[in-house]
């Protein structure tokens, strides 16, 4: 079996989710934390990490945080797309990078690869940027992780770059064009989902759409209009679904927006005790949020539904987190999160609502599952109860639903898997 070697980054989940996804394509190493990374790199990973947490922990604190913010979004700002016009001109984010490898940084973790060379697939830019600095003999791919990307995802001299990009979206075609990347290393692949829940020809995915669509359409509004459309990608529905009408909320890597879950909770606890909806909360791998929503779930007295009607996902480990979360996905009706590389998800059949954005790739993000139909960004907090029931109720949830079934790409892992092995 071809292999290649899937390099991520812990900062955030975005970047390690991506290469869960693509963990069957070869061995995941971390550019920041491998066994053996010298003291000076794994200190300027852990900066350029604790400086992207702070900020994104501190953004919902008012004035302040929204300061702070700004001015670190200058870093990543993503520039309007129009006038289109060359944006190829090196950003202050590449050239600070630059100086960095310049002074080593990154060079043993390039060696080691050296090895043995195999292709390298990068879910972040900055571990393919320091594999083309330090002359690395094999191919070298990134994986762009959002809808819309700032022109620190190019490299510093695009036009002489061989670095390859694969795109989720057309738009992200076109903004690596601008920024100078050349055409022949641009692959529009879309966004490599967890094949897990795809399934041979598709079948995994149909059979849990097939049990979501009755939840997310209680009065048959959408079935109404569009009946012939859903028998003719899914055949007939069960008259009910085998689980509850199920959220699962998410929070970011950084533990950012937990008030949002725990606000979720006491809004719908009394549809919880009655056991006419289910929440899930993902707390990922900080025992501190985990420990926020238990308290939580506590208050409200919930304890005696942990598990039936409420839930939390949390794991030690990344990949056994990741696990935990894919299957959740497979009877989970809504997906509520912040419009991070999450709303690739809306191609598995599950709308998105979708928590502020944190961060201009984030609005990208959000303006891409809005004008494609697969989501839309939450109502008021105090209100829950009502806002959300009129959506489905009118059938707006299980219109997005089948909206990313039918349009959204979700055979991304396939074909990098295709491009990066000639197959």
């Amino acid at each position: 079996m071809r292999e290649a070697y899937i390099l991520s980054v812990s900062m955030g989940y975005g970047h390690q989710r991506t290469a869960f996804s693509l963990r069957q394509l070869g061995k995941v190493i971390n550019a920041n934390d491998y066994e053996g990374i010298p003291d000076k790199d794994r200190n300027m990973w852990k900066q350029l990490r604790s400086g992207y947490e702070l900020i994104s922990r501190v953004k919902g604190i008012p004035i302040l945080g929204d300061l702070a913010f700004s001015l670190f979004d200058l870093f990543q700002r993503v520039p309007k797309f129009y006038p289109k016009r060359d944006l190829s001109k090196p950003s202050f984010a590449l050239r600070i990078y630059r100086y960095m490898m310049k002074r080593g940084f990154g060079k043993d973790l390039v060696a080691r690869l050296k090895e043995r060379p195999l292709p390298i697939i990068s879910t972040f830019f900055l571990p393919a940027f320091m594999a083309e600095h330090f002359e690395y003999p094999e191919e070298i791919y990134c994986v762009v992780c959002d809808a819309d990307i700032s022109r620190t995802w190019a490299p510093f001299n695009p036009k002489s770059s061989r670095i390859k990009y694969f795109a989720p979206n057309q738009r992200v075609v076109e903004r690596l064009k601008l920024y100078g990347v050349r055409e022949g290393n641009i692959f529009l692949t879309g966004y490599p989902l967890p094949m897990e829940n795809i399934g041979p020809d598709m079948e995994i995915l149909r059979e849990d759409m097939r049990k979501r669509l009755p939840n997310l359409d209680p009065r048959g509004k959408y079935m109404e209009k569009y009946s012939d459309l859903v028998f003719d990608r899914l055949g007939s529905l069960p008259e009910r679904s085998d689980h509850p009408l199920t959220i699962l909320f998410s929070v970011g890597g950084a533990g950012a927006q937990k008030e949002i879950g725990a606000a979720i909770v006491r809004k719908l606890c009394p549809m919880i005790k009655r056991g006419d909806i289910k929440v899930v909360l993902s707390a990922g791998i900080r025992r501190w949020v985990r420990d926020y929503f238990l308290n939580c779930i506590k208050e409200l007295k919930l304890d005696d539904l942990k598990g039936e009607y409420v839930d939390i996902i949390y794991e030690e480990s990344i990949d056994e987190y990741f696990e935990r979360f894919n299957e959740a996905l497979r009877k989970t009706d809504i997906l509520w999160t912040k419009p991070s590389e999450l709303s690739f998800y809306s191609a598995l059949g599950i709308p998105i609502i979708a928590s502020p954005p944190i961060g201009s790739h984030e609005e990208s993000n959000l303006r891409w599952l809005v004008k494609s139909g697969y989501g839309t960004p939450q109502g008021d907090l105090r209100y829950i109860d009502q806002w959300l029931f009129d959506w489905l109720e009118n059938g707006y949830l299980a219109e997005m639903a089948m909206e990313g079934f039918v349009e959204g790409e979700k055979l991304g892992t396939l074909r990098i898997r295709d491009i990066v092995f000639n197959e």
